[in-house]
């Protein structure tokens, strides 16, 4: 079985929710890049410092601080057995910048060790999703008005908080993230098929049958 996984796809494929099952599911790490630039900010580290200074001032955080967030990350020993990277390559520069660091940490190679999974779905269905998306502020489960909804309309299904609607969960905001998508993230998925570690899923399914052809993936690797 493969140790280090990628999942690639469009905003609001539904990489998350399968990320977390499959990272129960194998008792590895997941590796999200936004929560670990967040956690670093909040623990007040030496790369979190650096991130904080780019984001105070409205700037993006440089990819190079970015890598050696992740590097630090893979590094830790909960890692040894394997680990799920959730936004991270988003780019063919960033891509390559991940070979180096899994040659500097030495664990795992990842033409050998790591299995690419894209969500395959089309970006009309993706946007209505989007503007269906409702999350809890306080557990954080996400819920969809047509595919996932809660039990109890606006009302989580764990703890009874009201849901909110995200500030960029509208139609306007999401064609952007689609644009920007297409122009830094869409080439890695033929940079992973070169490589030989593409796997695809059809997304544009039930989440729980989406789940059983992940687990058909994984378990052959």
């Amino acid at each position: 079985m493969k140790k280090v996984f990628i999942f690639l796809g469009p905003p609001g494929s539904g990489k998350g929710t399968q990320t977390s099952r499959l990272a129960d599911k194998l008792s590895i790490p997941h590796i999200d890049t936004g929560s670990l630039l967040r956690k670093n900010i909040e623990d007040n580290t030496e790369l979190g410092k650096i991130a904080k200074g780019y984001i105070d001032k409205g700037h993006l955080v440089p990819l190079n601080v970015v890598a050696s967030v992740i590097e630090d990350r893979i590094k830790k020993e909960d890692c040894n057995n394997g680990y799920i990277l959730d936004g991270y390559p988003r780019s063919i520069e960033q891509a390559q910048e991940l070979v180096n660091i899994l040659d500097r940490v030495g664990k795992y190679s990842l033409k050998d060790d790591a299995v690419a999974i894209y969500f395959d779905i089309d970006n009309e269905i993706l946007i209505q999703r989007l503007i269906n998306r409702r999350s809890c502020p306080k557990c954080g489960t996400i819920y969809n008005l047509i595919s996932n909804p809660p039990k109890i309309m606006d009302y989580c299904d764990i703890c009874d908080t009201k849901l909110i609607t995200r500030k960029d969960d509208n139609e306007e905001t999401a064609r952007e993230r689609f644009v920007t998508y297409e122009k830094e993230t869409a080439p890695l998925y033929e940079y992973f098929k070169q490589m030989g570690i593409l796997k695809e899923i059809d997304a544009d399914k039930p989440i729980s049958e989406i789940w059983e052809d992940l687990k058909e993936l994984f378990l052959e690797e």
